[in-house]
């Protein structure tokens, strides 16, 4: 898989500085954006000037989502976006990116575990429709209905007459979703199988991570032929006009997230919504209020 091992170390160390990164983002709105990239560490100018703009251009297209969040509130509409993809493809890292500076009474997240015993004898599509968004909200799939496609087609989870069933059902169960006047948007995140290994070495070496490597994904790495064969007729079967599959090349993370999200701006005619101006009103004062001190067995030690 590679030739190489000092080449590999080096492309794992990228890919856990990548992860670092995320906590960055937020420290960098308080500091010099130069400085926190660059201290501490031996890196080449190109590379910094690459982080730096990346960021520079993710922080402008945060910006963007939220005007269109606030838009979409404005509106009263009602927007669902589906993320699929392999394991370790980078859809939580975009989806983090995306929610990172919006309102999560708007913009909200929805990854639901495995179906327990009595959700297995329901509706397929039962268990995802009381997540769908009312008027003036965004909900965010980490993972969808296509599950079925997925996953449980391909670990045996599933007959072959309930896949055949779904992809029978799918495409009107999304049609009836559009003309409900819901904005359904469907992204599959494409890597290789070389980086998909990479990325899974990078979590078993890294402590913050291993959790995310669960048994499921590395039986899906023995299973690599069955999820691309599942996937391609997956999307042949339900790329519809209602709401066409968007294939993200996700091989570059901070590629994928910039693509991915501007992308998704481009879907919506949006515009910036007017807001009255905020004033701070006067706070009210009483002669006789007195605060009261917090008992000392209630407080949290200082550490730090």
């Amino acid at each position: 898989m590679f030739a190489d091992h000092d080449e590999l170390m080096r492309r794992i160390e990228r890919d856990l500085l990548d992860g670092y990164d995320e906590e960055l983002e937020m420290e960098i709105e308080d500091r010099r954006m130069d400085e926190v990239l660059t201290e501490g560490m031996s890196r080449s100018e190109e590379e910094v000037a690459a982080r730096i703009s990346y960021f520079k251009t993710l922080f402008h297209l945060q910006g963007e989502l939220v005007k269109l969040q606030e838009w979409v509130v404005s509106q009263r509409s009602k927007v669902v976006i589906l993320f699929e993809g392999r394991d370790a493809a980078g859809k939580g890292g975009v989806i983090k990116r995306i929610t990172q500076r919006l309102n999560p009474r708007v913009c909200r997240v929805v990854a639901l575990p495995a179906p327990n015993d009595r959700e297995r004898t329901q509706w397929y599509f039962q268990r995802y429709v009381p997540h769908l968004p009312a008027a003036g909200e965004i909900v965010l799939f980490d993972r969808s209905w296509y599950n079925r496609a997925g996953v449980e087609s391909v670990m045996g989870f599933c007959s072959e007459d309930e896949v055949e069933e779904f992809y029978r059902s799918v495409p009107e169960f999304e049609r009836m979703l559009v003309r409900s006047g819901i904005r359904l948007i469907k992204y599959w995140f494409s890597i290789s199988d070389e980086e998909q290994h990479l990325r899974f070495l990078s979590r078993m070496h890294d402590p913050l991570k291993q959790w995310k490597l669960s048994p499921m994904d590395l039986e899906s790495r023995r299973r690599w032929e069955a999820y691309t064969k599942a996937k391609e007729i997956m999307l042949e079967r339900t790329h519809i006009a209602e709401a066409p599959w968007w294939v993200v090349q996700a091989v570059d993370k901070k590629k994928a997230r910039l693509n991915c999200i501007h992308h998704l701006l481009s879907q919506f005619d949006y515009r910036e919504v007017e807001r009255p101006e905020i004033v701070l009103p006067e706070r009210i004062r009483h002669a006789n209020y007195i605060r009261h001190p917090v008992p000392a067995a209630m407080m949290v030690p200082e550490v730090y």
